[in-house]
């Protein structure tokens, strides 16, 4: 049974009424945290009670928090473990994700005996082996990596405590269900289950209720509030015309920094090399790029080195990129919740952001689902010199097109007014009662039935004998 947490609306409260410890609160009065965000507000006196939560709240909501500052606080009151072996796991997507919220997590652990690793691909295995055997406690790794160690007998997981699954969603749409099955099955029985997803698909929900016990629902739409501070626009664009357009808005907006959306990797790269062409420095992160390049990429992005930052959905997805202005879809998403967690990236923590969204004529279709799934329109803007033609506007026929050459011919009438006719089919034979289909003789006519007349069938003749017949 899955009870829901209402919302308790925007009321002003602040950490201390939730519960955490004097040092924890001085560790993020420290860090300039002074008020709590509405998820954090909900999960974290919640999490202190032992209670299973299935999160339902988009990108930038302060997730990380709300699940380790309580785990920590109870970690540290556990003083009988030793850290001989992980205590917590948290399971997260990918690689760029477990460094953040592993890098989280250790500000949080400031002066406490606490100590937390990050495990994902493209990483030295036997480095991170190491770690593992000197002790940890809390453990953020992405599926396929925490598998291979555990299989070599580096994690062993049975005395976890505290499970968390962070952007569950899209851990499933990266296709990990069988490796979530086996990490699993090797967890003990007894332990408290947090999970969270920006959207609650099928497979979200099927993982909910295999994993949670007695779970609460906290669901927080924090769409409604990034409406205060995010402002959507979509520019109508040839799809020939998509980088030129890219360019000039950059260019001529002089962004302090911006990042680029694209559907493929083939994309990514072509988006980067169109843009340093025209004189725009950028750095990129998509599948192929090695862990290192990734990681100097982002460095390079954050730091301002590099202004613009090309990225593919999946390896840019959970970036918590601080006061990130503008984000930039050169392309529509194939899948349409997607693009939350895009313009998720930025107007964040109540500050500003600006969403732009380039659509083509043949992406009309997919730009409809996600207005949908909004519940509103995005205001549309013609860029002058880049305005699409008339027949390829937001308003699209669908099926064939209504041009003259592809107009329906309308049907002829004959000379008096009356429709021409076809010519009958002529038959292949016509005999004296008319046409008759042509039949198959039979090969064998002595065990073949007696043909039938038109009227039924006729009675056998009598057989001849030597005499005349009666």
């Amino acid at each position: 049974m899955l009870t829901k947490i209402p919302h308790k609306g925007n009321e002003t409260m602040s950490f201390t009424t939730l519960g955490l410890s004097a040092h924890l609160l001085d560790t993020l009065e420290a860090k300039g945290y002074t008020q709590p965000t509405p998820i954090q507000t909900q999960v974290i006196p919640l999490v202190l009670r032992g209670r299973d939560i299935l999160g339902a709240a988009q990108t930038g909501t302060g997730k990380t928090a709300a699940f380790a500052l309580p785990i920590i606080q109870k970690l540290v009151k556990d003083v009988e473990a030793t850290q001989s072996s992980a205590r917590a796991l948290v399971i997260v997507p990918t690689r760029e994700l477990a460094s953040q919220v592993a890098l989280a997590i250790e500000s949080y652990a400031e002066g406490l005996n606490i100590t937390c690793i990050a495990l994902f691909g493209g990483a030295n295995m036997a480095r991170q082996a190491k770690e593992l055997g000197e002790g940890v406690d809390i453990i953020v790794a992405t599926p396929g990596r925490l598998i291979e160690l555990n299989k070599q007998g580096h994690i062993p997981l049975s005395r976890i405590q505290y499970l968390v699954f962070d952007e569950a969603d899209t851990i499933f749409d990266m296709g990990f269900i069988r490796e979530i099955e086996q990490i699993i099955d090797l967890l003990p029985v007894n332990r408290q289950n947090m999970l969270f997803s920006a959207t609650m698909t099928p497979s979200v929900k099927q993982l909910s209720e295999k994993i949670l016990k007695k779970p609460l629902l906290v669901e927080i739409d924090n769409l409604k509030a990034a409406d205060m501070t995010l402002r959507q626009v979509v520019h109508p664009v040839e799809k020939e015309r998509k980088k030129e357009l890219l360019s000039f808005l950059i260019g001529s907006n002089n962004y302090s920094q911006v990042l680029i959306f694209t559907r493929t990797k083939v994309e990514a790269d072509e988006v980067s090399s169109e843009l340093t062409l025209s004189g725009l420095k950028n750095v990129v992160i998509h599948g192929n790029k090695k862990h290192g390049a990734r990681d100097r990429a982002l460095s390079e992005f954050r730091e301002g080195t590099a202004r613009i930052l090309v990225a593919t959905d999946i390896a840019a997805r959970g970036l918590d990129i601080e006061g990130l202005p503008v984000v930039i879809n050169y392309d529509i998403p194939h899948v349409s919740t997607d693009y939350l967690h895009r313009i998720g990236r930025t107007g964040r923590a109540g500050n500003e952001g600006l969403a732009i969204t380039l659509l083509s004529s043949g992406e009309h279709h997919s730009w409809s689902k996600i207005i949908a799934m909004l519940g509103k329109n995005v205001e549309t803007i013609l860029v002058e010199g880049f305005e699409p033609p008339a027949d390829q506007g937001l308003l699209k026929t669908r099926g064939k097109s209504m041009s003259k050459d592809g107009e329906k011919k309308a049907k002829t009438d004959g000379a008096f007014g009356n429709k021409r006719k076809k010519a009958p089919v002529q038959p292949k034979f016509i005999g004296k009662r008319g046409p008759r289909v042509a039949r198959e003789e039979p090969v064998d006519k002595g065990n073949s039935p007696a043909r039938g007349s038109a009227f039924g069938n006729k009675k056998p003749s009598p057989s001849k004998s030597g005499g005349r017949g009666r």
